[in-house]
């Protein structure tokens, strides 16, 4: 270790209690989840840490202030209050621009950032010297990305229900039923990508009787889909090539690629969405990762579309939000027993103990650590094993 390294290392105080956890009611626009359920709180409270809810933060998913604390949760009556007193910080939505003066250093911030996609998060972050761990790059050795399946599951799934609604006329689209009628053919959707945002808009789309194609190079992912659906689902190796002419005929594109903790591929250019059919859609859930289609920018759900070239865009970046007491149930029960790591053991140990949990490891005394969080902001990784005393 470099003597600029050593000079860097932060040794933390022996962790002698649970830390205390705070959850905040979410301040994006339109988003209504909330990161802990009362048998979250059960939970915690029984490992003896004490978590302090925000008043109203369970409201948008249907859960009260008096069902926290029948679980043991102290409410507490401001924003302010819960970030002051939470030693950990357990979010849905990276920390909006209000948010920010309210983090201080050594403090653990956990939930979705997508730095990649939100820049200035991470500096505010670096800035206040946060110790930041982001559900989406928490990661299993065999890939898999448990804290971010689930929402990618519920907006994988939400994608064909929201383009039959855009693309019916008065909404905007081409006036096309999803799964046709009698002697007619069914909307044509292509789903670029074969993750679990993609396999869920494939599977749903093709339920709803579309006729669907879904784009992967890993050749493996698709062969997986074709066993399963029994070649219902028509499966193509992804290339410049096969994603023109694809989405050329789409009458509905679902943009679902995605590099865990980097920004998005740019798959689709603008002249591929000018050569697209009037009124056709594209529902780009790869935005919340900068997105993967050329024209795309974030929309929210309060004003979710834009047109460009004649074609409809929905670009929201929190989809599951519009069904947040699914959503709430589905990302809580995957991030629960990660949050009990870090408020029973503290970062330090929990993080050094669980290499799924190190690597969502993305910021610490004022570094990034995640090399490809690093990569995507520009800036070095420095591995916490230099920032951390042993």
């Amino acid at each position: 270790m470099s003597a600029e390294a050593a000079h860097l290392r932060v040794v933390p105080e022996p962790i002698t209690r649970p830390l205390v956890v705070g959850v905040p009611k979410e301040t994006k626009v339109n988003e209504y989840r909330v990161s802990v359920t009362p048998d979250g709180v059960s939970e915690l409270v029984h490992r003896g840490s004490t978590v302090v809810v925000e008043t109203g933060a369970g409201v948008g998913a249907a859960i009260t202030d008096e069902e926290y604390r029948r679980a043991g949760a102290e409410i507490a009556g401001s924003a302010a209050e819960v970030w002051e007193r939470g030693e950990v910080v357990c979010k849905v939505k990276e920390p909006q621009a209000g948010e920010f003066a309210l983090m201080r250093e050594g403090q653990v911030l956990f939930t979705y950032l997508h730095l990649a996609a939100y820049p200035a998060v991470g500096q505010a972050l670096l800035d206040r010297r946060v110790t930041g761990i982001a559900y989406e790059t928490v990661q299993l050795q065999s890939g898999a990305l448990p804290l971010l399946a689930p929402m990618s599951e519920v907006a994988g799934r939400m994608a064909p229900q929201i383009g039959a609604h855009f693309l019916e006329r008065h909404n905007g689209g081409r006036g096309v039923l999803l799964g046709g009628a009698p002697g007619v053919r069914p909307a044509r959707v292509v789903v670029l990508g074969a993750g679990n945002v993609g396999w869920n808009a494939a599977w749903i789309a093709a339920g709803m009787e579309a006729e669907v194609a879904i784009l992967d190079r890993n050749l493996d992912r698709l062969r997986w889909v074709d066993q399963i659906h029994r070649g219902r689902i028509l499966t193509l190796a992804s290339n410049r090539g096969a994603v023109e002419r694809s989405v050329a005929e789409a009458d509905m594109v679902v943009g679902a690629v995605l590099v865990p903790g980097g920004r998005a591929p740019m798959l689709v250019t603008e002249d591929m969405v000018a050569a697209m059919k009037p009124g056709a859609l594209i529902v780009d859930v790869a935005i919340d990762q900068g997105g993967c289609i050329e024209t795309s920018h974030e929309t929210t759900h309060a004003d979710p579309v834009y047109e460009v070239h004649g074609v409809l865009h929905y670009c929201v970046g929190n989809v599951p939000g519009a069904v947040p007491h699914t959503s709430t149930y589905a990302l809580a029960n995957a991030t629960l027993p990660y949050l009990v790591e870090i408020a029973t053991q503290g970062p330090e140990r929990a993080v050094t103990a669980d290499r799924a949990l190190a690597g969502g490891l993305n910021t610490l005394s004022g570094h990034v650590v995640n090399p490809a969080v690093a990569e995507a902001l520009h800036l070095p990784a420095t591995p916490f094993a230099e920032l951390w005393g042993g």
